[in-house]
């Protein structure tokens, strides 16, 4: 995709050994809608439960312990599951999760526990996490290995898609799209729910009667340099990458979950629905970000390009949190088109030439994730002592990492790596070129 369009045939859902692929890649594709979704609908829940139950925002920020603390816990045992039952198996298993935990919050509402949305909410995020485990791999494998970014990215699209619906949706049911009061029925939150878990448990269905191919992992190893059978933690630029991830995981996390309070506390005659659209309009121009960033880097090192983004978003951050009234709002909805390419992109240059251990380092990233269930708690415990807009630094200093990680961490991973193993091909060792680095769609 680097280097031109794309054509018809890189969607092509035939293996060379026949087998179709269009109907597991569109359902697959629905799984990343499904959860982009779901995440939409948390931000906006904090503020709701604020309202509602009497949480504070240290408080609230549990919802967010629960649904990232899942993403640490979950992939383990899902790697053994999917060694023993398939993918197909994985994904039954998070789409099971994702129901039950949606049922949850039927009697949650009902008693108006909050401590009860917690462990619903972390039931959700086990399903969550077990399909994104899941789903990640194996959408590159449907089909010709050549365009399995392609594919990658194609599902990608659609998990922003749902991550602006979702609070779009919210806006109107929470807080009943009024502008001058709040909605304190939690009856919304009950239904919700429902229909969501009944929409996930038709995906289900649909996932049960339809033959998923299981790839033979003989046909996935495509990566064996004599420097990728090195140990996993023995690859500089991945252990950077990792503790970049978790940082930046942690900021973005962050900086959602308390967007309705800040927007509320720090600029006159927004309330909590206008601010939940705010919200939407945020995660909208982060799906923007993503399509423009990626082609821009058909041109630009994907390093470059997220050291710049790493450093504007640093400057924003330090904006918001001195600034005050709409300017620092809208000025915080901007940091969204800067966060877009973040994740994909530290996760392709963290995982590139890791041969042998690709998958185990991609689940080992994935678990980074588990950083949004340690930030948004200090942002919340900020805000309540001393004022919102001061909790704001913390992700500041998030995407100082990762500009610090595009600038530098990556580089000097590789020539870590060359000092660690003089016999290891040049090649494998050697900082990749602008013709080398992760195109696009490889991010």
């Amino acid at each position: 995709m680097a280097n031109g369009g794309v054509t018809g045939q890189q969607f092509n859902t035939v293996s060379t050994s026949g087998k179709s692929y269009l109907m597991p890649i569109i359902l697959i594709t629905s799984l990343f809608f499904l959860w982009g979704f779901a995440y939409g609908l948390l931000d906006v829940l904090n503020k709701h439960f604020q309202d509602v139950l009497g949480v504070n925002k240290l408080q609230s920020t549990f919802l967010q312990i629960a649904y990232f603390g899942a993403y640490f816990i979950m992939p383990f045992p899902m790697a053994f599951l999917i060694k023993r039952f398939g993918y197909k198996g994985g994904v039954l298993m998070g789409l099971s999760l994702y129901v039950v935990g949606a049922i949850l919050f039927y009697p949650s509402a009902h008693f108006a526990k909050f401590w009860a949305f917690v462990v619903s909410m972390f039931v959700i995020a086990s399903g969550l996490a077990t399909l994104e485990t899941t789903a990640n791999p194996y959408m590159t494998v449907l089909g010709p290995s050549k365009y399995s970014e392609v594919r990658l990215n194609l599902a990608q699209s659609f998990n922003g898609v749902g991550s602006f619906v979702g609070p779009i949706i919210a806006s109107k049911i929470f807080f009943g799209g009024a502008t001058d009061t709040t909605n304190t029925d939690l009856s919304s939150v009950q239904y919700t729910y429902l229909i969501i878990a009944g929409v996930v448990f038709c995906v289900g269905v649909l996932v049960f009667f339809t033959n998923f191919p299981e790839i033979n992992e003989a046909e996935q190893q495509h990566l064996g340099t004599e420097a990728a059978h090195r140990p996993l933690f023995r690859h500089p630029y991945f252990v950077y990458g990792v503790i970049t991830q978790f940082f930046y995981i942690g900021g973005q996390v962050g900086i959602a979950s308390l967007f309705i309070n800040y927007a509320t506390e720090n600029a006159q005659g927004i309330d909590s629905s206008t601010a939940s659209l705010y919200l939407s309009y945020a995660l909208i121009l982060f799906t923007i970000g993503r399509f423009v960033s990626t082609a821009i880097m058909r041109f630009v090192r994907p390093n470059q390009v997220l050291a710049a983004y790493g450093f504007i978003s640093t400057v924003l951050c330090a904006y918001i949190s001195a600034g005050s009234g709409m300017p620092s709002v809208i000025v915080l909805i901007v940091v969204f088109f800067f966060e877009s390419i973040m994740f994909p992109t530290i996760f392709a240059l963290a995982v590139k030439d890791l041969g042998v251990h690709h998958k185990r380092g991609g689940s080992i990233i994935v678990q980074t994730i588990a950083g949004g269930a340690v930030f948004p708690p200090i942002m919340g415990a900020i805000g309540d002592a001393v004022s919102i807009r001061v909790a704001y630094v913390i992700p500041m200093i998030s995407f100082f990492v990762v500009f610090l990680y595009g600038v530098w961490g990556y580089k000097a991973g590789y020539i870590s790596e060359r000092r660690l193993s003089a016999t290891t091909p040049p090649s494998a060792t050697t900082p990749p070129s602008a013709t080398t680095l992760p195109s696009a769609a490889e991010t």
